[in-house]
């Protein structure tokens, strides 16, 4: 399998543009007492659909009715689509680990269809599944099919309550939610406006489980912000920043799984399974990260002290530092560089006359 099943052109929400980059679908799960990564899978648009779509657009654009445009191909297996890794992840993590019971399934916009919602909550044993729904899509009111934005809007106007955020901080929003059947799902759902303090417009929550409470969904949906939490970890303490991407699909796996890893291997530290078992608030994977770094440097100091000749050691590791930390040259600075000849030429002086 070659470097273009793991990389591919992709839009940048920071500058705009295009880069070349991964996309990881990752099973992250939240417990009572740790958060921890326990899958992934890196995601591949499928070639032939993604050159059809471009095709298709630019003859649309052109003015080409449907009728005269190539039909759409049928998806290549060999590159399912997020909801099917999504749920193939959720499979495997219930197979592998039958004895953990699955309370709810929470996943961002993309996975809010039908499909993906329905196949979670029996994947997962029939738990609670959470996603959202667009403002424009439809549900159903007394025989009526409006957009959800416009029934809540309209119809059922939020009102002002305090939630419980990830089981600590309590805020001010404002809700409102009712059973409706949500017209692309052919079903009834739990659906929820959720505004809080300070923004303008809602979103949409929509839920698989109609027994649970307004308020019970809202804070089990709060829990989805770890992912992001996590996130921010993997990339500045955990390996998985920027250019962390490696070549063919073996490459690109073992880095990945060795910065997983690396957050799994932190939770084993002593100080943090003592905070773990005491149930107080477990310690940030930075500070675990230097604390780590300065045992190491003590350790090493105690081990150098234990030698007969204590200098003579340090100067032969000095050696070894500078063997294996070499110092390698700059490309942005100029020194050792020809700057090039900055500046008029006299005979070409007339050039600038009148």
């Amino acid at each position: 399998m070659n470097i273009e099943y793991k990389v591919y052109k992709q839009k940048h929400k920071g500058s705009g543009g295009y880069v070349n980059g991964q996309t990881i679908v990752l099973l992250l799960l939240v417990t009572s007492s740790i958060t921890v990564p326990v899958g992934f899978f890196f995601y591949m648009p499928d070639p032939a659909l993604k050159q059809w779509d471009k095709e298709d657009k630019r003859l649309k654009k052109s003015g080409i009715a449907k009728k005269d445009r190539p039909i759409k191909p049928e998806r290549d297996s060999a590159y399912p689509t997020k909801t099917e890794i999504a749920l193939g992840l959720l499979k495997e993590f219930k197979v592998a680990h039958s004895l953990i019971k699955i309370k709810g399934v929470l996943a961002d916009a993309l996975y809010g269809e039908k499909a993906f919602m329905d196949e979670a909550a029996k994947e997962s044993g029939g738990s609670q599944v959470i996603s959202q729904l667009r403002k424009n899509q439809n549900i159903e009111y007394r025989g009526r099919i409006r957009s959800v934005e416009s029934y809540f809007n309209s119809i059922n106007k939020g009102i002002d309550q305090i939630i419980r955020v990830r089981g600590g901080k309590e805020i001010k929003v404002t809700v409102s939610s009712a059973r409706l059947k949500v017209s692309s799902h052919s079903k009834k759902r739990f659906v929820i406006a959720l505004k809080y303090d300070g923004e303008n417009d809602y979103r949409y929550l929509v839920a698989t489980d109609l027994t649970w409470r307004t308020q019970d969904i809202i804070q089990a949906y709060t829990l989805r912000w770890l992912i992001e939490v996590f996130f921010e970890d993997w990339k500045l303490y955990e390996g998985w920043g920027r250019e962390a991407k490696q070549l063919d699909e073996e490459g690109s796996s073992r880095g990945l799984i060795l910065s997983l890893l690396f957050d799994h291997c932190l939770l084993l530290h002593p100080e943090q399974i003592a905070r773990i078992e005491s149930k107080l608030p477990a310690y940030t994977l930075g500070s675990l990260q230097r604390k780590s770094q300065m045992d190491v440097l003590l350790e090493f100091i105690t081990s150098l002290l234990e030698f007969p000749d204590p200098g003579d050691k340090l100067k032969e590791l000095g050696e070894l530092i500078k063997d294996v930390f070499q110092l390698m040259p700059s490309g942005k600075h100029m020194t050792g560089r020809d700057l090039g000849r900055l500046g008029p030429t006299a005979s070409l002086k007339y050039c600038s006359a009148g």
